[in-house]
């Protein structure tokens, strides 16, 4: 199969070929209901994908779609390494596949989800509350959240200009990005209370991972850096021994430990390091494999459309299907040049961590 066909035309589609291609392998499937519905009426599931019969001390997590329309690139991922172990060597350590973890997102082509959550600033430390915001967010909230269907005609772009300007890309980005709990209709919310994911993961990714010593976590992500390209992306803090492994596995130049001079910026209520926090085995390293596609005013402009449009706009208008078009081709781009060289560095990035655990 080609690198372009193994991307999925919606979520429905590629759900099915998930569940299929675990079954092809044999491996146990899960799905679990987050108790929303899709466009055509079908129910929207987290699905999990894991061979029951493996070792358990190592394993590779590999998980996708937790910011929702990325689902599209990170669903393709786990596909295309599904169908190769399908028709070939299976991997020797236990991977455990989590599939669709914003599947609202992926369904309704958004960013976040249901309650218009961003996921991915929901994992909050025990005992830290869901409330701020970053300094200068409520400064940008008119500019990043109008009260207002999208216009095509908006002059977005040299607003954002002018704002870059003001404050600088590093201080702009952290602002922005870095997770807020003071606007529920607003860009990068973190919510009032865990999520339906978040609630997932943390009542049985334990059992999914037990009796392990050694994880390895890759999570899928498109939408920052330049086209084409990847970063690891690393949101927690890390030991020595594992800044040397992730150089052994992937190369000195693969990661970047996230803060605001770097392509990514430091976040509130991240999946990594939560993960890391709840201590789910004694060697638990996270990485966000990060995806460039397009420039960061152009994404961010695409964001603050789909957000208007879902809150304030009709949603069967064409302004309102643009928008949500727009928003699935900045976070997977149609390009045949772009899906075959991230799908190559996808599968590379996965071997190079299944051969990394043989030295462990």
């Amino acid at each position: 199969m080609t690198h372009s066909a193994i991307f999925s035309s919606d979520y429905a589609t590629a759900r099915m070929r998930f569940r299929q291609a675990i079954s092809v392998l044999g491996w146990q499937a899960e799905a679990h209901s987050i108790g929303a519905t899709g466009p055509g009426g079908e129910d929207l599931t987290i699905d999990v994908g894991y061979p029951s019969d493996m070792p358990h001390e190592k394993v590779l997590v590999v998980s996708s779609g937790l910011h929702g329309v990325e689902g599209f690139f990170g669903s393709a991922v786990q596909l295309a390494l599904l169908e190769q172990w399908g028709s070939g060597k299976v991997p020797p350590v236990k991977c455990v596949f989590l599939h669709g973890l914003n599947p609202y997102g992926f369904a309704w082509l958004r960013r976040f989800d249901e309650n218009n959550v961003d996921p991915n600033r929901n994992f909050l430390s025990e005992g830290e509350r869901y409330e701020g915001s970053p300094a200068g967010y409520a400064e940008l909230d008119r500019l990043l959240n109008p009260l207002r269907p999208p216009s095509r005609w908006e002059p977005f772009t040299l607003k954002a200009l002018l704002t870059i300007a003001r404050y600088g890309m590093p201080a702009l980005k952290q602002a922005i990005a870095a997770g807020q709990y003071e606007f529920p209709r607003g860009l990068f919310f973190g919510g009032t209370g865990p999520t339906r994911v978040h609630q997932l993961l943390e009542e049985h990714l334990g059992r999914w991972l037990h009796g392990s010593r050694h994880v390895m976590h890759l999570d899928f992500h498109s939408g920052l850096g330049p086209f084409g390209t990847y970063q690891l992306l690393i949101d927690h803090p890390l030991g020595e021994q594992q800044r040397h492994r992730l150089t052994d596995w992937f190369g000195a130049k693969s990661f970047e430990e996230t803060h605001s001079s770097s392509i990514a910026y430091e976040t509130r209520g991240g999946l990594g390091r939560w993960c890391v926090s709840r201590k789910f085995a004694p060697d638990y390293l996270y990485a966000c494999a990060e995806f460039g596609t397009y420039g960061p005013i152009q994404v961010l402009a695409g964001l603050r459309a789909e957000n208007q449009a879902h809150h304030w706009g009709n949603h069967p208008e064409i302004a309102s299907i643009r928008a949500r078009q727009q928003l699935k081709e900045l976070f997977c781009p149609s390009s045949a040049i772009w899906r075959s060289r991230v799908i190559h560095h996808s599968l590379d990035l996965v071997d190079r961590a299944l051969d990394g655990f043989t030295s462990l």
